[in-house]
């Protein structure tokens, strides 16, 4: 695997985790975030939701910042969150949250909406009378979770905070980074993630679509291939591994 030379897109703390672990597997890795994670100011709304968590059957956190900007809410409005019955969309999401001593469910294999709607911790928990649930997330995002839910019966709340920005950057600076250390391959972590490639590269997108594009999910997956992506390969998960066991299942490209 030691031919690769990945172009690493998640935000900075994120990056500098996963290449430091690439490069413990011998793989080159350069970081130019395109996520910025800006947390929403806490507001009387926040502060009421944890304050009374006891209210919902679940409480679905779908990514680490919202497991991360959680835990503060948690150590400041929530004593409680113990009762709550947490869910998380990975396994990444769900070790911030066991780290502050949640009892957290979460799918095995997938770290997308359609792995958690199939656990059966899930539906059990949506099965009981009138069910309420809460989704900790950042501004925007997918429906897919609210929906079926909602088709299952639950009411759904929505509790957003922190929105995705994209860093400011020179217009060439994807691009020239990638020529400048022999890059070889694109790694993002979500669909925002691709949107923000995509927008940065701008002009060079053709030249770029060329090349090996690793995405964590199926619906990542087609985003990319409609926006003209040639070689996507779908991780299926957003994790260490996933994107390891991904590298060693596809040839390094030769450029």
């Amino acid at each position: 695997m030691t031919g690769w030379r990945l172009l690493l897109t998640r935000p900075a703390d994120e990056s500098a985790a996963l290449g430091s672990l690439l490069a413990e597997q011998g793989i080159f890795s350069s970081s130019l975030p395109l996520l910025d994670i800006v947390p929403i100011p806490v507001s009387g709304t926040m502060g009421k939701a944890f304050r009374e968590l006891d209210r919902y059957c679940a409480v679905i956190v779908v990514s680490k910042p919202a497991a991360r900007i959680g835990v503060e809410l948690l150590d400041r409005f929530g004593p409680q969150a113990l009762c709550a019955k947490w869910f998380s969309v990975g396994a990444a999401t769900a070790q911030i949250l066991e780290a502050r001593g949640l009892d957290v469910s979460f799918p095995a294999q997938g770290d997308d909406s359609e792995a958690l709607l199939e656990l059966a911790a899930l539906r059990e928990a949506v099965a009981r009378p009138d069910p309420r649930v809460l989704i900790l997330r950042g501004e925007g995002g997918r429906e897919l979770l609210a929906e079926r839910l909602r088709e299952r019966g639950a009411s759904v709340e929505y509790l957003e905070l922190y929105r995705r920005e994209l860093p400011q950057y020179p217009a060439a600076a994807l691009g020239q980074r990638i020529e400048a250390e022999r890059l070889n391959a694109l790694v993002v972590s979500s669909g925002q993630g691709f949107e923000h490639l995509h927008q940065l590269a701008g002009d060079a997108w053709p030249q770029l679509a060329r090349l090996p594009l690793f995405v964590p999910s199926p619906r990542v997956a087609e985003l990319a291939r409609a926006a003209g992506a040639l070689t996507v390969v779908d991780c299926r998960g957003a994790s260490a591994a996933a994107l390891l066991t991904a590298l060693r299942e596809h040839p390094v490209p030769v450029l």
